[in-house]
């Protein structure tokens, strides 16, 4: 089989060695004679996966002691509802809207009490990150969208927040660089683009937080229930949680958060450096200071050539290139798991198709 390129933005590529380890182990996990996938949750085996893959989360992005760790499902659409059902009841909390899934957030916590949007990028269609936000005093947290990937724009700093709690969706650059939880209250991310397949949501939320969260709620949807019962209180997503593992051990072999950020700015480098020195040709959409290193977004001279350059991108195994049907244009997505060879050969086509298509 040819060999092909996916750059979709999610679910997004997983590695190559990561999927082959499960497929060796997937009718016999660790010579138990059982499938992963039809081991019981409750099993010795199952939480050998579970505690490792929660401690190497926490060995590899430092996650301080007093957070706890919690797999859960319904993806990070799920938490923009069930983070303000849990701690926004009545109150009030900063928004800041850098794109489609900001807003999306936003609306999920109108439901439930007072939003204020401190910061936005809409009149620029979220083509860069908001400064001077208008923090509230009586915020109970501050929410931000750590990276935008429709419009390809991305926190290179967390905003400070004067000691409010910040909260993070972390669903499109989680594991692709390192963070200081200093100023954090909770992360929250879909696994579907850096760390495992669709199915599972990662969230690290702090041990205050949870013991503030609103009494009263139904039990799936209590953070507190989730917490106490260590992710075990329903059947978790199993084989989501076993890949998620996987990937931790690649990431660890890699050698950490350090190893795999230095191979992101170089891929991000190569791909931006592609757009800004082909003369116009290729155009990059979000503002050069706020550019994403996890979503290439660009646009072509027409629509009709952005058309061909995806069609032909695909035809010469470039998977996945066109932009989102809400904005058009072209988007790579260059996660983890992409390596610098398939950027670099993606800023081949790019250059080859430039030559050709003038």
């Amino acid at each position: 089989m040819a060999k092909k390129y996916n750059f979709y933005a999610g679910p997004a590529i997983l590695p190559q060695e990561v999927m082959k380890k499960a497929q060796e182990e997937l009718l016999d996990l660790n010579g138990i004679g059982l499938s992963i996938l039809e081991i019981s949750h409750r099993s010795k085996d199952f939480e050998a996966v579970i505690t490792t893959a929660e401690a190497k989360i926490r060995q590899l992005l430092g996650v301080p002691e007093n957070f706890t760790v919690m797999f859960l499902g319904g993806g990070a659409s799920l938490q923009f509802g069930m983070l303000p059902m849990n701690l926004l009841i009545g109150k009030k909390a900063d928004y800041v809207n850098t794109g489609a899934w900001a807003k999306k957030a936003i609306k999920e916590a109108k439901l439930f009490g007072t939003v204020n949007v401190a910061g936005s990028s809409e009149d620029k269609n979220f083509s860069y990150i908001p400064g001077d936000l208008k923090l509230s005093a009586d915020a109970q947290y501050v929410h931000i969208t750590s990276n935008e990937t429709i419009g390809g724009i991305q926190w290179a700093k967390f905003p400070e927040t004067g000691g409010v709690p910040l909260i993070i969706d972390m669903s499109s650059d989680i594991f692709s660089r390192r963070i200081d939880f200093k100023n954090i209250g909770m992360i929250y991310a879909g696994a579907q683009k850096n760390i495992g397949p669709a199915g599972v949501t990662l969230v690290i939320m702090r041990n205050d937080l949870i013991e503030a969260c609103s009494e009263g709620l139904t039990t799936m949807l209590s953070y507190k229930t989730h917490a106490k019962e260590k992710s075990l209180y329903n059947t978790p997503p199993c084989f989501a949680i076993y890949i998620i593992k996987l990937v931790m051990d690649w990431i660890e072999a890699l050698g950490g958060l350090e190893a795999v950020e230095k191979v992101n700015n170089e891929k991000a480098k190569a791909i931006y450096d592609a757009i800004d020195h082909s003369g116009g040709y290729f155009r990059g959409t979000a503002e050069t200071k706020d550019r994403s290193k996890m979503n290439v977004t660009f646009r072509l001279p027409s629509e009709e050539l952005e058309e061909k350059f995806v069609n032909e991108a695909k035809k010469a195994g470039f998977i996945g290139l066109k932009g989102h049907r809400s904005v058009g244009g072209c988007r790579a997505s260059i996660y983890n798991a992409m390596g610098l060879e398939g950027v670099k050969a993606l800023v081949q086509f790019m250059e080859k198709f430039a030559a050709e298509n003038k």
